[in-house]
């Protein structure tokens, strides 16, 4: 399994990066344009996520990419403040967080697996699996 390792400062100009990448490495693998695309939201709500919740525009956040032989993985790794997923995932969300509860949520319709692991105070790391099916499976 090869593996890709971006460190991006939390900041909305680096957020092109993320995408050119993901879309290069998924091109690579063998996705549809669509899957391409769906990849790159993903990635997008993902970074976005991490910026509006980071506690200064100083930081850094990691994107991992691993590429299997049939299966992307892509792992989204801060050190923000933290956040309890089963409030999300329960739609337990006050006003302000409502815009990051459906960048879950996108994440998750547009990816085959989402998993979420976060502390409070200790960051999160986002991980997402989108598996490379045959033209003739989609």
């Amino acid at each position: 399994m090869d593996k890709i390792k971006l460190t991006l400062p939390t900041k909305n100009e680096y957020v092109g990066l993320a995408r050119l990448t993901i879309a290069s490495v998924a091109d690579g693998m063998g996705f549809n344009i669509d899957e391409v695309e769906d990849l790159k939201v993903a990635i997008t709500e993902a970074c976005a996520n991490v910026i509006m919740h980071s506690q200064t525009s100083e930081t850094t956040y990691d994107l991992i990419y691993s590429i299997g032989e049939k299966e992307l993985t892509i792992s989204v790794i801060d050190t923000g403040v933290g956040f309890d997923p089963e409030k999300v995932a329960k739609g337990e969300l006050n006003a302000l967080q409502i815009d990051s509860g459906f960048g879950i949520i996108i994440m998750k319709l547009l990816t085959d697996e989402v998993n979420i692991v976060s502390e409070k105070d200790a960051g999160t790391v986002v991980t997402m699996k989108k598996v490379l099916r045959g033209n003739d499976e989609i």
